[in-house]
């Protein structure tokens, strides 16, 4: 009887208990930012350290920030600063964020032998894919050459000691555009914050360039769409991608170009060459713990085009998946990397 009334007594405690948590609940968070849009999603279980509310302006302090470090639509803005000033060989200190990125891209520019080259802003603005007006024909020689002129990783340097960081150019013209790897930081700077207040399952995206942790709503890998490149407009899935404790960002020339005789030119600039890219490789998916250097691969390994993208990734182990356009169609490659990520994930 006694050992009845001590179950009776546990089974009732324990269900109080139960209906007096908080049951997990799925909080949205959008808005807009360095010139795009940006969702998120987390599992508020009872653990987060702040409400959903005071989470949200706290991630549009830190959007403000980045904008305010590394735009070159902001003219105030700490990038369009160092853009304005004519001084060569003269270290102009700036902020560990933006020498952080900017040391970034210098790694990416050397791993992808040159094709991320954060300099080629001069080249994307004459082909009208930045913020100069978008010509009506393709640029002359002429004016190629004189952009090409003033575009190069090697006019550029970062000093760095201990936690201070100075930048300094070696023609007066020099311009750098972060726009390749900003939103991926962006990303990670919004993930950081989230896990800071105790969130342990969410999915951030702002302008395409992803980052997830844990599990969705259904006790799922975050399910994420890789888009088929159809150049009729339409929107369609290639693959769904499983993504967990991982950054994602895809490269394509399906979305911003123009076309002139029957040529089309898109938005992805070839700083070698000067002329937009011009192979079979339609989008390029990089997977990566961090957002920021997802993002900056997909731009690099995309110029390269597909054969020198599978080969770079291989031999640095960088999980990336792979759309390329043939005269049947489109056929997909992926890395040893991603193979073995997605492998794992229907284990």
């Amino acid at each position: 009887m006694r050992y009845s009334i001590k179950y009776l007594v546990t089974l009732a405690l324990s269900l109080f208990l139960v209906a007096c948590g908080k049951q997990p609940e799925i909080i949205t968070l959008t808005g807009k930012t360095m010139g795009t849009t940006y969702h998120i999603k987390y599992i508020d279980d009872g653990k987060i350290s702040q409400k959903a509310e005071q989470a949200h302006e706290q991630i549009e302090v830190i959007l403000k920030k980045v904008n305010d470090q590394m735009s070159t639509y902001i003219p105030t803005s700490e990038l369009s600063r160092f853009n304005q000033n004519t001084q060569i060989n003269q270290a102009i200190e700036i902020s560990p964020e933006l020498g952080n990125v900017i040391a970034e891209s210098l790694r990416l520019n050397k791993l992808t032998d040159g094709a991320l080259d954060v300099t080629v802003g001069p080249l994307v603005n004459l082909w009208g894919f930045g913020p100069e007006k978008r010509l009506d024909q393709q640029p002359s020689q002429q004016q190629l050459n004189e952009r090409l002129a003033i575009v190069g990783i090697d006019k550029l340097k970062l000093n760095h000691n201990g936690d201070k960081y100075s930048l300094e150019k070696n023609i007066p013209q020099l311009y750098v555009d972060l726009s390749s790897i900003a939103k991926g930081y962006g990303v990670d700077q919004v993930a950081d914050y989230l896990e800071t207040i105790g969130t342990q399952n969410y999915l951030v995206e702002i302008g395409g360039e992803i980052r997830a942790k844990g599990k969705n709503a259904e006790h799922k890998d975050w399910q994420i769409a890789i888009e088929q490149p159809n150049f009729d407009g339409s929107r369609s899935v290639q693959k769904i991608v499983g993504l967990k404790d991982l950054g994602m960002a895809t490269s394509g020339d399906y979305r911003n170009y123009f076309e002139q005789n029957g040529v089309r030119y898109n938005h992805e600039i070839d700083p070698k060459t000067g002329y937009p890219v011009q192979h079979k490789l339609a989008s390029i998916t990089v997977l990566h713990p961090s957002a920021m250097t997802a993002d900056g691969l997909s731009t690099g390994l995309f110029v390269l085009g597909e054969e020198k993208a599978l080969a770079i990734a291989e031999q640095q182990g960088i999980a990336i998946y792979m759309i390329i356009k043939t005269e049947k169609g489109f056929e997909t490659k992926m890395s040893s990397k991603f193979t073995a990520l997605f492998m794992e994930q229907n284990k």
